[in-house]
Parts: structure tokens; C-alpha cells; sequence
């Protein structure tokens, strides 16, 4: 099982269903369900291992992205909707009835950018200027990885900092303590997922920095060309990076090892940035959006 905060609400996605939970302005709980129809169930070659965290990185994307304009569409309809944007309107006249679907894929493309553009081309830019700039290849394959987890803890700094980010986060820490609650066997109730902590093993900002480790130690092997092949050879890896790091994390958040728990701690202590302390209300939006999903996986 595994999930994430959007606004206002929590996703949560078993193996075959996923389940939105949001709790709207009158204070009810809207659960929205859906079954998931990933291409591994019919190419096999996709539960393999590396193979499956290649896929889960792209489906991981772009069911976070149709969650989180779900959750923004609520919220709107709850303060009371409001014209059609211009840029709404051109997509509804370009695409029809399948408008919404090529806004979402839209954000996906727009997020990949963005991600390139910031953990890729610009420490990759960057490094041209640092004094080191003619050291051996592995050490300046190191000091570009090290710039990028820097740009990284950056911007989790400021994203922790924005208020309208802070709700968020608490849903964050309620997703955790929900799962943490279902993993432990005992009634999904606010009462019992309070008792558990607000970390997870397996979250997606521990993923995020394994991505950035595995990359350093993955791009090291391909030497320092030009600033152009160095820029189109990372993104071409970074599949294979994804699917390694999946695996690591997989195995991280199983294990009780030594190796394990040295691994899986950098990320832990992130987290502190990414999740807040939910309250019994929010609580109960994650909970509602698990049983949602433990109920269609029984049936299923």
C-alpha cells in the first residue's frame, strides 16, 4: 500500500485500485475510486525487477498529477467554482471531451521539464564555473552530484516554508501514520494510526534522494564529455536510475538490516521537512481513502 498528500485530501493506491479522499468546506468526506489499468498487467517485462521501478517512476507521475487536479477541481467547486480560465477554454476548443486528460499529460510534460532543468542541465551548467572544474572525471561526476543534492535540500527548505504547503504536509504525515497503522494490523481509527510515527521507509522524498546518490555513482562510469552529451546522457539514464533506486528502497523498507537502516536514514531525517504532525480530522480523510482502497482490493 502507498499513497499521497494533495490538497485537502490523501491518495491512496493498492496493487489493482487507487482511492482519493478529500474532506470538503461542509466537512464531509468525498472518496473517489478508481481502478487502475497499468500496462505491467499486460507486459509482463514490467514486474521485473528494475524494469517495474522504471514504470512506477512514469505511473507514480502521472497518477499524482491526476490526484492532485482532482483535489484542485473539488477545492474550487467548494468556494464556489468561477468562470473558465482563457487558457481552459483554448484546451476545451483544442482537445473536447478530452480536455482534462491533455491538461494532466500537459502538467506531466511541464513537471519533467522542470525536474530536467533543475536537477539535470543546471548543476550540470553550473560545475563549468567551480574552481575544481579540471579535476578527474569521477571526482567531477561527485561534485556535480553533490551540487545537485544541494539545489535538492534547497528547494525542500523553501517548499517547507510556504504556508499553503504546510497542509499539505500534515496530510503527508497522516498518509504515513495510516499506513503505518494498516502495515501494524489494527483498526484503521485516529486514534490508533496517532500512536505512529509520521515518517515512512518507503516515502517518496527518501526515493528522491536514493535517485540522487544512485546517480552520482551510475554517472561516473560514463566519463566527461561535453556539456551537451553530459546533459543528454543523464536524462537518458535516468530510467535505469529510477528502477534501480525502486529497488533499493523496496528492500530498504523491508529489511530491519544494518545496511538497511543506514540507507533508508538520510531520507528519514528529510522527511522531517516534508511531513507535519495531522490532526484526528485529517486522520480520517487518509483512513477513509485506505479502506476505500483495501475494500475494492478484496473484491477485486
Amino acid at each position: 500500500m502507498g499513497g499521497q498528500a494533495v490538497i485537502e485530501g490523501v491518495l491512496m493506491k493498492g496493487p489493482s485500485n487507487t482511492a482519493i479522499a478529500l474532506r470538503k468546506a461542509d466537512g464531509e468526506i468525498l472518496v473517489h475510486r478508481e481502478r487502475l489499468k497499468g500496462i505491467d498487467k499486460r507486459y509482463p517485462v514490467f514486474k521485473l525487477p528494475v524494469f517495474r521501478g522504471m514504470y512506477t517512476l512514469i505511473d507514480t507521475m502521472v497518477l499524482g498529477v491526476r490526484a492532485l487536479t482532482f483535489s484542485a477541481e473539488q477545492v474550487e467547486l467548494d468556494e464556489g467554482g468561477g468562470e473558465p480560465s482563457r487558457f481552459d477554454k483554448f484546451f476545451e476548443k483544442l482537445f473536447g471531451d478530452k480536455s482534462e486528460q491533455a491538461a494532466i499529460y500537459l502538467s506531466v510534460v511541464l513537471s519533467l521539464i522542470l525536474t530536467i532543468g533543475l536537477f539535470i542541465v543546471l548543476p550540470t551548467y553550473l560545475i563549468r564555473f567551480m574552481k575544481f572544474a579540471s579535476g578527474g572525471t569521477v571526482f567531477m561526476n561527485l561534485m556535480e552530484g553533490v551540487l545537485r543534492i544541494s539545489i535538492f535540500l534547497v528547494y525542500l527548505l523553501a517548499v517547507s516554508r510556504m504556508k499553503d504547503i504546510q497542509r499539505v504536509f500534515e496530510y503527508h504525515g497522516a498518509e504515513h501514520k495510516t499506513i503505518h497503522c494498516y502495515e501494524h494490523g489494527e483498526d484503521l481509527t485516529p486514534e490508533n494510526a496517532a500512536r505512529h510515527p509520521r515518517l515512512h521507509p518507503r516515502c517518496g522524498t527518501s526515493f528522491l534522494l536514493i535517485v540522487l546518490v544512485v546517480s552520482i555513482i551510475l554517472f561516473s562510469f560514463i566519463g566527461w564529455p561535453n556539456m551537451l552529451v553530459r546533459i543528454m546522457t543523464r536524462i537518458l539514464l535516468m530510467p535505469l536510475v529510477g528502477g534501480i533506486s525502486y529497488e533499493i528502497i523496496k528492500w530498504a523498507g523491508r529489511s530491519e538490516s544494518l545496511p538497511a537502516r543506514i540507507v533508508r536514514a538520510p531520507g528519514m531525517f528529510l522527511q522531517n521537512l516534508t511531513t507535519r504532525e495531522p490532526d484526528n480530522a485529517q486522520l480520517e480523510v487518509a483512513i477513509a481513502s485506505l479502506k476505500a482502497v483495501a475494500e475494492e482490493e478484496r473484491g477485486a
